[in-house]
């Protein structure tokens, strides 16, 4: 029904964000809400999801982040917190990669993929890897700029990955790696915790 949604993010949860469009504030579940700014206006593409009593909108930065959920979603076991899981890693090449290579081990880093279900993927996308829209996109890490408010943005990066499925225990494990780090953002923690994860 929708294709975007453009307004002004008017909260950044650690699953969700809202956009208040002429009025009214759509709730945008979204792989990583930290990489939307609050009290800024924002093109946000989104899927509408409808099930027996519940419609959810769920939101990407761009077009191709929609179009590889869609295709995620059309693989047998996959749903949609496991393709936001999926989502949430900025490296897009790396799955292109498992998916062309056989690399089960890669996709069951995932939370909700287990070795049925990275099977299926491979399976279910290996001969539409042309169809596939990846962009590599730059990491959103500024080593060399200190912020004072690190902890909080550590906390909020840990909260957007459990929220995402990561059990508590990984966290804990990458937690320490990720103190020892001064990233520009609560976006940059959650894409570091991704890569320790995977």
């Amino acid at each position: 029904m929708f294709e975007y949604l453009k307004g002004m993010v008017t909260a950044v949860m650690p699953s969700y964000i809202v956009v208040d469009v002429a009025g009214v504030g759509y709730r945008i579940i979204t792989a990583n809400p930290f990489a939307f700014t609050e009290q800024q206006v924002a093109t946000v593409y989104v899927e509408q999801i409808v099930r027996d009593n519940e419609q959810t909108l769920y939101g990407f930065q761009t077009l191709d982040e929609k179009t590889l959920f869609q295709k995620l979603l059309a693989v047998s076991g996959i749903g949609p917190k496991s393709a936001l899981a999926i989502l949430a890693s900025s490296d897009h090449t790396g799955l292109v990669q498992a998916i062309v290579n056989d690399d089960v081990t890669f996709l069951t880093k995932f939370p909700g993929i287990g070795k049925k279900t990275a099977q299926q993927i491979i399976l279910d996308l290996q001969n539409k890897v042309d169809e596939l829209p990846f962009q590599t996109q730059m990491d959103q890490f500024e080593l060399d700029v200190p912020k004072p408010k690190a902890g909080s943005d550590l906390d909020e990066a840990l909260q957007a990955l459990e929220a995402l499925g990561y059990a508590k225990k990984d966290l804990k494990r990458i937690e320490k790696q990720l103190q020892t780090e001064a990233f520009a953002d609560t976006a940059a923690y959650v894409s570091a915790g991704l890569k320790l994860l995977q």
